[in-house]
């Protein structure tokens, strides 16, 4: 089911028709009630007579997360205070958070994208739906809240942890969506098998994952794991949250909600765009956001874009699943390492499981990376010579995708930290130099 056909399967020329006007109108408030965009276009000679189609949006100024914190809390907003009705933020975890007002249409629009995103999943208002990511200045569970709530469709609103009680809930309460992190889905699907559910008992059918990159064979170890089809959810807080785009049945990416944001990919470098199927960084403008509108936000998440119709009876422009982030890449004696990288290699490997850490430091002046993996209990041999081997193995294989000499800890199953959020991957301590 499409959820609202005249947009989401709108023909292109149409769309680009719809995205030059709001884009207008959008350059036109910031400029008049944003200083902080008002004098970046005149330092660049621009009016917002300047803008006269989505074409143009490439005249325009970035905006980075710094400048949001530059001008915390509100000093990017478009509105008066008065006009917020709900105010979200994302991690400061270097700093200050960000802050994101949303007025009463903001979250509308909010609430029409995740109802979209569910439909594209196969939702639809005979569903109940889990929603454990957390609730709060997180937008994960008041988003997913919302969206499932304008579909019709049934929400327990259990957010994160508590997992013996997420257990009990979706054997009682007929659970058929859920709705999380992927890395707690996994960690659901490991406790179900130790409390001895057979998931195929259960009604769960559709996994809608996100908030943090996984790969494709996570992705298969959850659907396992689970008996459950699993789907891509994008969504950043600075933008709106969950919801921007999701992936359908078909899995050639995810649809963007793109007559409300429109996305562009840039080379990191040149900051200029590129074409489709080509990786880079992925960058957000607002056409109808009232509270913050962001002018091409640089979201440092690495993706690709692809145009053209799907099967699934969209248009809107899809987006691959993300790689990672550019600020997450790992620089280990000069080699660019990403951590989607180690898990790809791991997840191929019949002997371990999806848990791991990579620990990065720095020995005089040389980097080093050392990779600690759980091994299953099978494979986990008090002989060792055979676990020896067993790194050794693995090692090879990493150091071949990496081109990066790594150092592989093998540890018993359970050993790593679960996560009942986002996970924690990397421990780098050279930033502690």
């Amino acid at each position: 089911m499409i959820w609202n056909k005249p947009r989401e399967a709108m023909d292109g020329e149409a769309m680009r028709n719809l995205q030059g006007e709001r884009l207008k109108k959008t350059v036109d408030r910031v400029y008049h009630n944003v200083p902080f965009y008002r004098e970046k276009m005149q330092a660049m000679g621009l009016e917002p007579g300047d803008i006269a189609s989505i074409d143009d949006i490439v005249k325009l100024p970035f905006t980075t997360k710094q400048d949001l914190r530059d001008n915390y809390p509100f000093g990017l907003a478009a509105t008066h205070k008065n006009d917020f009705v709900r105010i979200h933020a994302s991690s400061g975890t270097t700093g200050k958070p960000t802050a994101v007002p949303h007025t009463r249409h903001d979250l509308e629009v909010f609430a029409e994208c995740v109802c979209r995103s569910i439909c594209c999943t196969g939702g639809t208002s005979e569903d109940v739906v889990q929603v454990a990511y957390g609730y709060g200045l997180f937008t994960g569970g008041l988003g997913l809240h919302d969206g499932a709530t304008k579909l019709g469709a049934g929400v327990i609103p259990i957010s994160g942890g508590n997992t013996n009680n997420q257990l009990t809930l979706m054997q009682d309460f007929g659970t058929t969506i859920l709705a999380c992190t992927p890395s707690y889905a996994l960690f659901l699907s490991e406790a179900l098998r130790d409390a001895g559910v057979d998931t195929s008992n259960l009604p769960l059918r559709i996994g809608i994952f996100g908030a943090e990159p996984w790969t494709a064979n996570m992705k298969k170890e959850i659907e396992d794991g689970l008996n459950i089809e699993a789907f891509d959810i994008y969504g950043l807080s600075e933008i709106m949250g969950p919801g921007v785009s999701c992936s359908c049945p078909e899995k050639n990416g995810l649809h963007v909600c793109e007559d409300h944001f429109y996305p562009e990919i840039i080379d990191p470098d040149t900051f200029e765009q590129v074409g489709d199927g080509v990786t880079g960084e992925l960058v957000f403008t607002h056409l109808t956001k009232e509270a913050m509108p962001l002018i091409r936000y640089r979201t440092r998440d690495l993706s690709a874009l692809y145009h053209g119709d799907c099967a699934c009876g969209r248009s809107n422009v899809r987006m691959d699943r993300v790689k990672g982030r550019s600020d997450d890449m790992l620089i280990i004696r000069g080699v660019n390492v990403f951590p989607s990288q180690v898990e790809s290699v791991l997840l191929d490997l019949p002997e371990v499981e999806p848990h791991y850490m990579i620990i990065v430091d720095r020995k005089g002046t040389l980097d080093t990376i050392e990779v600690q993996v759980e091994i299953k209990d099978a494979a986990f041999s008090d002989e060792i010579g055979e676990v020896e081997a067993l790194a050794a193995k693995i090692k090879a294989k990493l150091d071949s995708s990496l081109r990066v000499s790594t150092k592989v800890t093998p540890v018993q199953h359970k050993t790593i930290e679960r996560s009942q959020g986002k996970a924690r991957r990397v421990i780098d301590n050279r930033k502690k130099d």
